[in-house]
């Protein structure tokens, strides 16, 4: 049997942006540059665990820093998004109803999650700064509700990652089955 290798030419005329593996590699990158902040620098610089009242004054004091992480989850949401589009048309051909789970699975589910963690710590952010009509609540009880919205980010934070080790169960299988012909 004859192998050709048309769809797969590495030859001068296929730009690497019209290479889907190149594009889904980059795609992943930048996932991997901006994930880690919102989801281990920030903690670490303003959260102090069991000290509400301290992780409340390290937002206020660093709200540039708690703003930025909102910016990197939304950037995060919509890189994932193009993450799995891109996987999908690397391994449509390979399986079609496997991809679409990696596009669900892995992009669009989490990319959600994302998008509502943006919400909570914009909640939390507003809370933090001490908004004129929360006046009738005492600063123990503003504190409490940024905590609270910081362990409901957290826990859509653990849903996504439930997402992300299930995405993978697709995606191994559409990587298994895209390599080369197993008859001879």
């Amino acid at each position: 049997m004859l192998y050709t290798t048309a769809p797969y030419n590495t030859g001068g005329n296929m730009s690497s942006t019209h290479n889907p593996g190149r594009v889904a590699g980059l795609w992943y990158l930048l996932l991997v540059l901006v994930g880690p902040l919102r989801l281990i620098y920030i903690p670490t610089k303003l959260f102090v665990h069991g000290d509400a009242a301290a992780t409340v004054n390290n937002i206020a004091a660093h709200e540039w820093l708690f703003r930025f992480g909102i910016v990197g989850d939304l950037f995060g949401a919509v890189v994932l998004i193009f993450l799995v589009l891109a996987f999908y048309r690397l391994f449509k051909d390979v399986d079609q109803y496997l991809a679409m789970l990696v596009v669900i699975l892995g992009g669009v589910m989490p990319a959600l999650l994302y998008f509502v963690n943006v919400v909570s710590d914009s909640a939390a952010l507003m809370i933090a700064r001490g908004a004129d009509f929360l006046s009738v609540f005492d600063k123990p009880q503003r504190d409490a509700l940024v905590m609270l919205l910081l362990r409901l980010h957290d826990e859509q934070n653990t849903a996504a990652e439930l997402l992300w080790g299930l995405w993978l169960i697709p995606l191994a299988m559409l990587v298994y089955r895209s390599g080369p012909s197993r008859s001879a």
